[in-house]
């Protein structure tokens, strides 16, 4: 994802965190991290808020980066902040891990408040996607930040939970090291099966044996329901699709 936009050697690596996804069911953005790059070097500067989104937070999504209803409750609304946050970005070349995900609730944003020219952010900065450009570089690969911070050897260890401005941060040291040298390559991705030929290779299905009497079923708690949503929510957002077995269970069954 490009945009019209003139080049430029200011960049601002952008994460935002959100009620859930999608933007289509009415989600909001609850937390916007940037940072600053001029000629490849941080220069300290950043935007970073958290935001009143007035609806509740999915649990799934609180599973994600710990960012709860109460703690939000008397934080500003993005109205309040607009105009900062689109000063601060304007002009800029916007690197974005997953950047449809990221546009699309920013240009929400803006389009809540009635400012529809700015409802399009391409139109006023350029927009780089690290995960597209990790999908061309390592085709077949794991391409997540977790999985590009211990490709490119760069420090997440304090990323336990998921938030803007620190992923913002994370994100401009991945881009750097992308960008910047040779990086050692697997063929195949951590922890994949590989024949030599640097592609994925399922392994077989271990069928249980017939003779055997049918398994005792435990139903998952709310606890592990929600775990497992969160977990989903991350695969989408860091590999731009759902994961394959939800592909999978919507799609329409062959006649």
């Amino acid at each position: 994802m490009t945009s019209n936009t003139q080049a430029t050697n200011r960049f601002v690596v952008l994460d935002t965190e959100t009620t859930g996804m999608p933007v289509a069911d009415g989600h909001r953005i609850i937390e916007i991290g940037c940072v600053e790059l001029i000629g490849r070097r941080l220069t300290g500067r950043h935007f970073h808020v958290y935001l009143q989104p007035d609806r509740e937070i999915d649990e799934g999504a609180i599973a994600v980066h710990g960012i709860t209803n109460e703690f939000v409750q008397d934080k500003p609304r993005f109205k309040e902040v607009a105009d900062e946050f689109f000063e601060f970005i304007k002009g800029a070349q916007l690197i974005i891990h997953n950047a449809a995900f990221d546009v699309g609730f920013i240009n929400n944003e803006f389009a809540l408040i009635k400012q529809d020219e700015r409802a399009d952010i391409s139109e006023h900065c350029g927009i780089l996607d690290t995960l597209l450009m990790a999908r061309e570089r390592h085709p077949g690969q794991r391409n997540n930040l977790d999985a590009l911070c211990k490709r490119y050897g760069v420090d997440n260890s304090g990323r336990e939970l998921h938030g803007a401005l620190l992923d913002a941060e994370i994100l401009a040291d991945v881009y750097l090291a992308m960008t910047g040298g040779q990086t050692n390559l697997s063929l195949a991705g951590e922890g994949a099966d590989d024949n030599g030929s640097g592609r994925q290779q399922a392994s077989p299905i271990r069928r249980l044996d017939s003779n055997r009497g049918a398994g005792r079923v435990i139903a998952a708690s709310a606890e592990e329901l929600a775990a497992h949503q969160a977990r989903l929510a991350i695969i989408e957002k860091s590999a731009g699709a759902p994961a394959l077995w939800v592909q999978m269970e919507q799609a329409p069954a062959e006649a």
